[in-house]
Protein backbone atom coordinates (compact mmCIF):
# COMPACT_ATOMS: atom_id res chain seq x y z
CA UNK A 1 0.00 0.00 0.00
CA UNK A 2 1.85 3.44 -1.39
CA UNK A 3 2.02 6.04 2.13
CA UNK A 4 0.44 9.44 2.18
CA UNK A 5 3.92 10.64 2.20
CA UNK A 6 4.10 13.68 1.26
CA UNK A 7 0.55 14.72 3.80
CA UNK A 8 1.25 17.63 5.92
CA UNK A 9 0.42 17.07 9.55
CA UNK A 10 -2.52 19.39 10.07
CA UNK A 11 -4.15 17.76 6.59
CA UNK A 12 -3.66 13.85 7.99
CA UNK A 13 -6.55 14.03 9.96
CA UNK A 14 -8.72 14.01 6.42
CA UNK A 15 -6.46 11.98 4.64
CA UNK A 16 -7.73 8.07 4.01
CA UNK A 17 -5.89 5.84 1.20
CA UNK A 18 -8.18 3.18 -0.25
CA UNK A 19 -8.84 1.09 2.46
CA UNK A 20 -7.86 2.71 5.27
CA UNK A 21 -9.30 5.16 7.78
CA UNK A 22 -8.73 8.05 10.51
CA UNK A 23 -10.65 8.01 13.81
CA UNK A 24 -11.14 10.55 15.84
CA UNK A 25 -10.16 9.14 19.55
CA UNK A 26 -12.86 8.95 22.10
CA UNK A 27 -11.25 6.61 24.46
CA UNK A 28 -7.34 5.17 24.35
CA UNK A 29 -7.32 2.09 27.58
CA UNK A 30 -4.08 1.81 29.33
CA UNK A 31 -2.50 -1.87 28.51
CA UNK A 32 0.23 -3.78 30.58
CA UNK A 33 2.16 -3.37 27.34
CA UNK A 34 1.90 -0.13 27.52
CA UNK A 35 3.47 -0.41 31.02
CA UNK A 36 6.56 -2.78 29.77
CA UNK A 37 7.30 -0.21 26.91
CA UNK A 38 7.08 3.06 29.19
CA UNK A 39 9.58 1.28 31.74
CA UNK A 40 11.78 0.24 28.54
CA UNK A 41 10.91 -3.57 29.53
CA UNK A 42 9.31 -4.64 25.96
CA UNK A 43 10.68 -5.74 22.62
CA UNK A 44 9.74 -3.36 20.53
CA UNK A 45 11.04 -0.30 19.94
CA UNK A 46 10.93 3.31 22.21
CA UNK A 47 10.11 5.62 19.56
CA UNK A 48 6.87 4.53 18.92
CA UNK A 49 3.80 6.13 19.24
CA UNK A 50 1.76 4.51 22.62
CA UNK A 51 -1.57 2.72 22.68
CA UNK A 52 -3.27 0.51 21.18
CA UNK A 53 -6.30 0.01 22.61
CA UNK A 54 -8.66 2.06 21.24
CA UNK A 55 -12.96 3.41 20.48
CA UNK A 56 -12.88 5.89 17.99
CA UNK A 57 -15.27 7.96 15.96
CA UNK A 58 -14.60 7.66 12.45
CA UNK A 59 -13.64 11.28 10.09
CA UNK A 60 -12.02 10.04 7.48
CA UNK A 61 -12.59 6.84 5.14
CA UNK A 62 -10.71 5.57 2.09
CA UNK A 63 -12.06 4.67 -1.23
CA UNK A 64 -13.09 1.23 -1.10
CA UNK A 65 -13.67 1.18 2.66
CA UNK A 66 -18.05 1.02 2.82
CA UNK A 67 -18.56 -1.93 5.44
CA UNK A 68 -17.32 -3.25 8.57
CA UNK A 69 -15.83 -6.23 9.18
CA UNK A 70 -19.58 -7.88 10.16
CA UNK A 71 -20.28 -6.26 6.62
CA UNK A 72 -22.42 -3.66 8.33
CA UNK A 73 -22.34 -0.13 6.04
CA UNK A 74 -20.36 2.17 7.33
CA UNK A 75 -19.61 5.84 7.77
CA UNK A 76 -18.27 9.17 8.74
CA UNK A 77 -19.18 10.06 12.45
CA UNK A 78 -19.85 5.88 13.11
CA UNK A 79 -18.24 4.92 16.60
CA UNK A 80 -15.71 1.90 16.07
CA UNK A 81 -13.28 -0.59 17.37
CA UNK A 82 -10.84 -1.67 15.70
CA UNK A 83 -8.20 -4.58 15.49
CA UNK A 84 -5.05 -3.24 17.21
CA UNK A 85 -2.80 -5.12 14.56
CA UNK A 86 -3.14 -6.33 11.19
CA UNK A 87 -3.36 -9.27 9.27
CA UNK A 88 -1.31 -9.32 6.21
CA UNK A 89 -2.74 -12.40 4.38
CA UNK A 90 0.41 -13.71 2.66
CA UNK A 91 2.71 -14.72 5.23
CA UNK A 92 3.06 -18.43 6.28
CA UNK A 93 0.83 -17.98 9.63
CA UNK A 94 -2.07 -16.46 7.43
CA UNK A 95 -2.15 -18.39 4.53
CA UNK A 96 -2.41 -21.49 7.03
CA UNK A 97 -5.72 -19.07 8.42
CA UNK A 98 -3.38 -18.53 11.92
CA UNK A 99 -4.47 -14.94 11.54
CA UNK A 100 -3.44 -14.58 15.31
CA UNK A 101 0.06 -15.17 14.36
CA UNK A 102 0.54 -13.03 10.91
CA UNK A 103 4.57 -12.37 10.89
CA UNK A 104 3.64 -8.70 9.58
CA UNK A 105 0.95 -8.30 12.52
CA UNK A 106 2.82 -5.17 13.71
CA UNK A 107 4.42 -3.43 11.10
CA UNK A 108 2.03 -0.81 10.84
CA UNK A 109 2.40 0.14 14.19
CA UNK A 110 6.22 -0.02 15.14
CA UNK A 111 6.81 3.35 12.74
CA UNK A 112 8.02 6.57 14.47
CA UNK A 113 5.80 9.41 14.99
CA UNK A 114 7.37 11.58 12.26
CA UNK A 115 7.08 9.32 9.47
CA UNK A 116 3.59 9.36 7.57
CA UNK A 117 0.62 8.78 8.43
CA UNK A 118 2.21 9.72 11.73
CA UNK A 119 -0.92 8.34 14.09
CA UNK A 120 0.26 4.99 14.17
CA UNK A 121 -0.69 4.34 18.24
CA UNK A 122 -3.94 5.21 19.88
CA UNK A 123 -2.61 7.79 22.94
CA UNK A 124 -3.06 10.71 20.61
CA UNK A 125 -5.90 12.60 19.24
CA UNK A 126 -6.68 10.70 16.24
CA UNK A 127 -5.47 7.16 14.72
CA UNK A 128 -4.87 6.10 11.14
CA UNK A 129 -6.51 2.48 10.58
CA UNK A 130 -4.09 0.19 8.00
CA UNK A 131 -6.13 -1.48 5.34
CA UNK A 132 -4.47 -4.92 6.85
CA UNK A 133 -6.84 -3.89 9.94
CA UNK A 134 -10.62 -5.08 10.63
CA UNK A 135 -13.05 -2.07 11.77
CA UNK A 136 -16.28 -3.08 13.77
CA UNK A 137 -19.21 -0.70 14.68
CA UNK A 138 -19.85 -0.53 18.25
CA UNK A 139 -23.62 -2.09 18.91
CA UNK A 140 -25.98 0.62 19.82
CA UNK A 141 -26.49 -0.31 23.42
CA UNK A 142 -22.59 -0.26 23.91
CA UNK A 143 -21.00 2.69 25.43
CA UNK A 144 -17.38 3.99 24.28
CA UNK A 145 -15.83 3.32 27.69
CA UNK A 146 -17.89 -0.17 28.07
CA UNK A 147 -15.16 -0.79 24.84
CA UNK A 148 -12.44 1.05 25.62
CA UNK A 149 -10.48 -1.99 26.19
CA UNK A 150 -12.48 -4.67 23.72
CA UNK A 151 -10.04 -4.85 20.99
CA UNK A 152 -7.45 -6.14 23.26
CA UNK A 153 -8.29 -7.10 26.73
CA UNK A 154 -11.41 -8.42 25.90
CA UNK A 155 -11.32 -10.14 22.42
CA UNK A 156 -7.74 -11.32 23.49
CA UNK A 157 -10.12 -13.30 26.56
CA UNK A 158 -12.22 -14.59 24.04
CA UNK A 159 -9.99 -15.90 21.75
CA UNK A 160 -8.05 -17.86 25.34
CA UNK A 161 -11.54 -18.97 26.43
CA UNK A 162 -12.30 -20.12 23.29
CA UNK A 163 -8.83 -22.46 23.18
CA UNK A 164 -9.88 -23.55 26.61
CA UNK A 165 -12.77 -25.10 25.61
CA UNK A 166 -14.18 -25.18 28.67
CA UNK A 167 -17.80 -26.53 28.85
CA UNK A 168 -21.21 -26.07 31.52
CA UNK A 169 -20.52 -27.43 34.58
CA UNK A 170 -16.54 -27.60 34.53
CA UNK A 171 -14.19 -25.90 37.33
CA UNK A 172 -11.73 -22.72 36.31
CA UNK A 173 -9.15 -20.94 38.15
CA UNK A 174 -8.40 -17.70 36.80
CA UNK A 175 -5.27 -16.20 38.18
CA UNK A 176 -5.44 -12.04 38.56
CA UNK A 177 -8.82 -10.52 38.44
CA UNK A 178 -7.67 -7.37 36.58
CA UNK A 179 -9.25 -6.38 33.22
CA UNK A 180 -8.32 -9.53 31.73
CA UNK A 181 -9.75 -11.54 34.93
CA UNK A 182 -12.69 -10.05 35.20
CA UNK A 183 -13.53 -10.06 31.04
CA UNK A 184 -12.53 -13.99 31.97
CA UNK A 185 -14.94 -14.37 34.84
CA UNK A 186 -18.16 -12.91 32.88
CA UNK A 187 -17.15 -14.75 29.76
CA UNK A 188 -17.05 -18.12 31.42
CA UNK A 189 -19.68 -17.68 33.41
CA UNK A 190 -21.63 -17.00 30.38
CA UNK A 191 -20.12 -20.52 29.23
CA UNK A 192 -22.14 -21.93 32.62
CA UNK A 193 -18.38 -22.86 34.26
CA UNK A 194 -17.79 -22.78 38.29
CA UNK A 195 -15.18 -19.73 38.56
CA UNK A 196 -12.94 -18.99 41.04
CA UNK A 197 -10.41 -15.96 41.04
CA UNK A 198 -7.37 -15.75 42.25
CA UNK A 199 -5.78 -11.73 43.23
CA UNK A 200 -4.56 -9.58 46.40
CA UNK A 201 -6.42 -6.41 45.57
CA UNK A 202 -9.57 -5.99 47.81
CA UNK A 203 -11.52 -4.00 44.68
CA UNK A 204 -10.76 -6.64 42.11
CA UNK A 205 -12.24 -9.13 43.87
CA UNK A 206 -15.35 -6.98 44.90
CA UNK A 207 -15.44 -6.76 41.32
CA UNK A 208 -14.83 -9.99 40.52
CA UNK A 209 -17.88 -11.23 42.59
CA UNK A 210 -19.85 -8.48 40.47
CA UNK A 211 -18.71 -10.15 37.36
CA UNK A 212 -20.36 -13.46 38.38
CA UNK A 213 -17.64 -15.06 40.34
CA UNK A 214 -18.76 -18.19 42.10
CA UNK A 215 -16.02 -17.87 44.85
CA UNK A 216 -12.61 -15.87 45.58
CA UNK A 217 -9.84 -16.68 46.96
CA UNK A 218 -7.68 -13.60 48.29
CA UNK A 219 -3.84 -13.53 48.60
CA UNK A 220 -3.60 -11.93 51.76
CA UNK A 221 -6.08 -14.31 53.68
CA UNK A 222 -4.09 -17.79 52.07
CA UNK A 223 -0.74 -16.54 51.93
CA UNK A 224 1.16 -19.63 50.32
CA UNK A 225 0.74 -21.85 47.20
CA UNK A 226 0.07 -24.58 49.02
CA UNK A 227 -3.19 -22.65 50.83
CA UNK A 228 -4.32 -21.47 47.93
CA UNK A 229 -4.60 -24.90 46.14
CA UNK A 230 -6.00 -26.08 49.84
CA UNK A 231 -8.93 -23.75 49.83
CA UNK A 232 -9.36 -23.89 45.84
CA UNK A 233 -9.73 -28.04 46.57
CA UNK A 234 -12.18 -27.03 49.49
CA UNK A 235 -14.13 -24.97 46.76
CA UNK A 236 -14.29 -26.96 44.05
CA UNK A 237 -13.31 -30.40 45.23
CA UNK A 238 -9.80 -31.85 45.71
CA UNK A 239 -9.05 -33.06 42.03
CA UNK A 240 -8.18 -29.27 40.59
CA UNK A 241 -10.31 -27.56 38.46
CA UNK A 242 -10.69 -28.61 34.45
CA UNK A 243 -8.70 -25.52 33.69
CA UNK A 244 -6.68 -22.21 34.67
CA UNK A 245 -6.32 -19.34 33.24
CA UNK A 246 -3.26 -17.42 34.06
CA UNK A 247 -3.74 -13.78 33.35
CA UNK A 248 -1.18 -12.34 35.63
CA UNK A 249 2.25 -12.17 33.32
CA UNK A 250 4.16 -14.08 36.79
CA UNK A 251 6.10 -16.67 36.17
CA UNK A 252 5.55 -18.06 39.97
CA UNK A 253 2.33 -18.07 38.76
CA UNK A 254 2.50 -20.03 36.04
CA UNK A 255 4.13 -22.76 38.16
CA UNK A 256 1.77 -22.53 40.30
CA UNK A 257 -1.13 -22.85 38.44
CA UNK A 258 -0.31 -26.37 36.46
CA UNK A 259 -0.63 -27.98 40.49
CA UNK A 260 -3.92 -26.52 40.43
CA UNK A 261 -5.04 -28.29 37.24
CA UNK A 262 -6.58 -31.91 37.53
CA UNK A 263 -5.53 -34.71 35.80
CA UNK A 264 -6.25 -34.22 32.09
CA UNK A 265 -6.93 -30.41 32.74
CA UNK A 266 -5.55 -27.56 30.81
CA UNK A 267 -3.36 -24.51 31.92
CA UNK A 268 -4.00 -21.39 29.21
CA UNK A 269 -1.19 -18.86 29.51
CA UNK A 270 -2.21 -15.54 28.61
CA UNK A 271 -0.79 -12.79 30.64
CA UNK A 272 2.74 -13.86 29.85
CA UNK A 273 3.94 -12.12 26.70
CA UNK A 274 7.43 -10.36 28.00
CA UNK A 275 10.41 -12.76 26.43
CA UNK A 276 12.91 -13.66 28.54
CA UNK A 277 10.89 -15.36 31.94
CA UNK A 278 12.25 -18.52 32.19
CA UNK A 279 10.97 -21.14 35.36
CA UNK A 280 11.58 -24.60 36.37
CA UNK A 281 9.32 -27.07 36.33
CA UNK A 282 8.98 -30.85 36.39
CA UNK A 283 8.30 -32.30 33.24
CA UNK A 284 7.22 -35.85 34.62
CA UNK A 285 4.85 -34.35 36.77
CA UNK A 286 2.99 -32.83 34.04
CA UNK A 287 3.39 -35.73 31.66
CA UNK A 288 2.01 -38.09 34.43
CA UNK A 289 -0.82 -35.46 35.07
CA UNK A 290 -1.60 -34.98 31.68
CA UNK A 291 -1.50 -31.04 31.61
CA UNK A 292 -1.87 -29.47 28.67
CA UNK A 293 -0.50 -25.85 28.32
CA UNK A 294 -2.04 -23.87 25.50
CA UNK A 295 -0.73 -20.38 24.89
CA UNK A 296 -2.71 -17.47 23.67
CA UNK A 297 -1.84 -15.00 21.86
CA UNK A 298 -3.80 -11.83 20.06
CA UNK A 299 -6.55 -13.16 17.92
CA UNK A 300 -8.05 -13.34 15.30
CA UNK A 301 -10.75 -10.44 13.76
CA UNK A 302 -13.91 -12.47 14.59
CA UNK A 303 -12.82 -12.51 18.25
CA UNK A 304 -13.26 -8.81 18.03
CA UNK A 305 -16.54 -9.25 17.01
CA UNK A 306 -17.65 -11.44 19.30
CA UNK A 307 -16.54 -9.15 22.04
CA UNK A 308 -18.42 -6.45 21.05
CA UNK A 309 -21.55 -9.03 21.02
CA UNK A 310 -20.81 -9.95 24.41
CA UNK A 311 -20.68 -6.40 25.51
CA UNK A 312 -23.80 -5.84 23.80
CA UNK A 313 -25.76 -9.04 25.39
CA UNK A 314 -24.46 -8.57 29.05
CA UNK A 315 -24.58 -4.40 28.82
CA UNK A 316 -27.54 -4.36 31.23
CA UNK A 317 -26.29 -7.11 33.30
CA UNK A 318 -22.61 -7.01 34.31
CA UNK A 319 -20.79 -3.51 35.37
CA UNK A 320 -18.44 -3.23 32.23
CA UNK A 321 -17.92 0.51 32.80
CA UNK A 322 -16.97 0.70 36.00
CA UNK A 323 -14.02 -1.65 34.81
CA UNK A 324 -12.45 1.85 33.22
CA UNK A 325 -12.90 3.39 36.82
CA UNK A 326 -10.14 6.57 35.97
CA UNK A 327 -9.77 8.81 32.90
CA UNK A 328 -6.94 10.45 32.33
CA UNK A 329 -6.41 13.81 29.23
CA UNK A 330 -3.41 13.24 27.22
CA UNK A 331 -1.28 15.56 29.20
CA UNK A 332 -1.12 13.08 31.94
CA UNK A 333 -0.26 9.63 30.24
CA UNK A 334 2.91 8.96 32.44
CA UNK A 335 0.57 9.48 35.48
CA UNK A 336 -2.09 6.95 34.16
CA UNK A 337 0.75 3.92 33.00
CA UNK A 338 1.93 4.32 36.50
CA UNK A 339 -1.07 4.63 38.94
CA UNK A 340 -1.88 1.23 36.39
CA UNK A 341 1.19 -0.13 37.51
CA UNK A 342 0.85 0.56 40.98
CA UNK A 343 -2.51 -0.98 40.29
CA UNK A 344 -4.40 1.81 42.16
CA UNK A 345 -6.96 1.66 39.11
CA UNK A 346 -8.13 -1.55 37.54
CA UNK A 347 -8.19 -0.19 34.06
CA UNK A 348 -7.44 3.21 33.46
CA UNK A 349 -8.12 5.35 29.68
CA UNK A 350 -6.59 8.47 27.89
CA UNK A 351 -9.26 10.93 26.92
CA UNK A 352 -7.77 12.99 24.47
Amino acid sequence: MKRAESCKFRDCFHIAEPGCAVLETLLAGVCGSEIHMFHGHHPLQKSIVLGHEIVGRVVALGEGLEHDGAGEPLAVDDIVSVTYFQFCGECASCTRGELNWCERALDGWVRPPDEAPHFVGTMGTHYYVEAQQWIFKLPDNVTPRMAAAANCALAQVVNAVEAADVRPGQRVVVQGAGGLGLYAVGLLKERGATVVPIDGVDLRLERAKAFGADHVVDFKEYGTAEWRRQRIGELIGEGGADAVMDMTGNTAAFVEGIGLVRRGGRLIEVGMVLPGNEVTIDLGAMARGGVTVIPSHRYEPRHLHEALGFLSRNADRLPFEEMIDAVYPLDRVAEAIEDSAARKVTRAAICP
